[in-house]
């Protein structure tokens, strides 16, 4: 039967070998919008209105500023995707500090549990 730090370090093994296999990622966030125009007689005033688009947007922030990019429907797949990998490897690592933090707890009273040597 194997310890509980062994099924610790085989749990963290298999979630590392996880993490290695998640493409690409991307922070932030894509949007996908509808518009009016506004121009007299458009289908979009119609009733029920036919809007534009759809219009897709990826923002992120840098330093602090929210920063936008206007993307192509092929473009917003990929970042679709970057951004589902993104959420993925976050998961990946939130199972990998549970799992350390129960191996490092396993250590820890294996650590106080040891018979201590006086030093001369």
């Amino acid at each position: 039967m194997a310890s509980r730090l062994e099924r610790a370090e085989e749990k963290y093994r298999g979630l590392a070998a996880k993490l290695a296999t998640v493409g690409f990622i991307s922070p932030g966030s894509l949007v996908s919008r509808m518009t009016l125009c506004g121009k007299p007689g458009c289908h979009c005033q119609a009733d029920p209105p036919h809007r534009h688009g759809p219009y897709f947007q990826w923002s992120r922030a840098v330093s602090g500023r929210t920063v936008s990019r206007r993307l192509s429907e092929e473009e917003a797949a990929l970042y679709r995707e970057w951004i589902d990998n993104r959420r993925q490897v976050e998961a990946i690592l939130a199972e990998m500090y549970d799992v350390s933090a129960t191996a490092g707890d396993i250590l820890l009273d294996r650590v106080k549990a040891a018979p201590r040597h006086k030093r001369r």
